[in-house]
């Protein structure tokens, strides 16, 4: 092979020849790859080009070929065997630019569905979704119960509250944007995450996707179900008049005990034991239990959620019992009202007939209520990172408590 020539752009040519000695190839399959790179007048175009060899399969020929070296006075052949050498050239630019947009629009995707995750609130949304089961599983009274229609009828309970609670969630942060800037400047809304009218947009979807998927199942239950939690959790946040209900301790008290303890387990376990499995309507032991361990708990938070907001409330005049009373006496109050719930549940789990409902319920509500006390005398009241990771746990030993209760009966 003589030389290889090459056009470096359009305008300019420039050649250069490559050469060396070439192997006698009667026993050897080896491809040669030459690769180059040449820069053509850099400075008069301001780009790069590159000169690339690409090896072609080589397909040999029917013909025998001599090419002839002559180095010196020896003289080499190559028999049967050519080799191509191909020059490209490539200017210095790709298709950066689309994908930097197309990057650029995956974040800003990734980043919004973020934000919405943390508008929803996610752990009053999980612990609602496992309210919905565990009221569920008071019906059952055989194995033969847990069927496809009753997973579908957890299901029709399940999906219309998830869009209650986007509304309830968002429009109390649209209603706080003010106080948020200084209990809770993170939240998505206060951030600029998610814009005011956006959170306008969520909400207003929600609310609507919520009733009208209820009015398509046709189940009573579900419907007052969502018109109590609309009725409530709207009077406790907006600010119109006779409304605000969280500016009074007494009233935003009252709409979380009412919604936890009593709307979410009389309404889920409606909905399970006469709308889909067609029975009639019994108010059982077990259920009435949850209502009970619900009313201590529900009470609890509905105390505690106010402790790290102390700073924002005295500033906007809603006095709550955390500023009224202070952080620490509010703070003991709910560990104990926690314990009271978590030693109710472990009673009501003794007297069962079943030992194996007494060992797991008794111990599991044991081990619950030692967690949150061990936990409890550990938390820096002057640090609202501390309140609100005990905070997060006390919402997590109510997850685990929801698989324990509907076991007592």
């Amino acid at each position: 092979m003589d030389s290889v020539h090459a056009m470096s752009s359009a305008n300019n040519a420039s050649s250069f020849t490559t050469g060396g000695n070439l192997w006698r190839c009667k026993r050897s399959t080896k491809n040669i790859y030459y690769t180059s790179c040449c820069d053509s007048k850099a400075s008069q175009y301001k780009r790069k080009t590159q000169i690339e060899y690409n090896p072609l399969m080589f397909k040999q020929s029917r013909l025998n070929n001599h090419y002839k070296w002559i180095e010196g006075e020896a003289t080499y052949e190559e028999c049967n065997k050519k080799h191509v050498g191909k020059a490209i050239s490539r200017p210095y630019f790709d298709s950066e630019p689309q994908h930097s947009n197309s990057k650029n629009l995956l974040v800003s995707i990734k980043n919004f569905v973020v934000a919405l995750y943390r508008f929803c609130y996610p752990y009053s949304v999980i612990a609602r979704i496992l309210s919905t089961v565990s009221a569920s599983l008071l019906v059952v009274e055989k194995v033969s119960d847990i069927s496809p229609l009753f997973l579908i009828g957890v299901l029709q309970a399940m999906v219309p509250l998830l869009f209650m609670d986007i509304y309830v969630n968002g429009v109390n942060q649209l209603s706080d944007l003010e106080i948020d800037k200084i209990n809770k400047p993170y939240l998505p809304l206060v951030s600029g995450q998610i814009s005011f009218t956006t959170g306008v947009i969520i909400v207003a979807s929600s609310l609507t996707l919520s009733f009208w998927l209820a009015w398509t199942i046709g189940s009573w239950p579900l419907i007052w179900n969502l018109v109590s939690c609309f009725s409530l959790w709207t009077a406790y946040s907006i600010n119109v008049p006779l409304m605000r209900w969280k500016r009074h301790p007494l009233l935003a008290a009252i709409c979380v005990c009412a919604t936890w303890a009593l709307i979410f387990p009389i309404t889920f376990f409606a909905h399970m034991q006469t709308f889909v499995l067609k029975r009639t309507t019994i108010f059982p032991r077990s259920l009435i239990f949850v209502i009970i361990f619900m009313s201590f708990y529900s009470l609890g938070i509905a105390l505690f959620k106010d402790i790290p907001d102390i700073d924002g409330d005295q500033t906007f005049g809603i006095q709550s019992f955390s500023a009224r009373f202070g952080q620490k006496r509010v703070f003991w109050i709910c560990i104990f009202l926690f314990e009271m719930a978590f030693g109710i549940a472990l009673v009501a789990g003794l007297t069962s007939s079943s030992l194996l409902v007494k060992i797991v319920t008794g111990l599991g509500h044991g081990v619950l209520g030692w967690i949150l006390w061990y936990q409890a005398k550990s938390v820096d009241l002057s640090s609202k990172a501390s309140i609100g990771s005990f905070y997060m746990l006390v919402w997590k030993l109510l997850y685990v408590a929801y698989f324990l209760l509907p076991l007592i009966r």
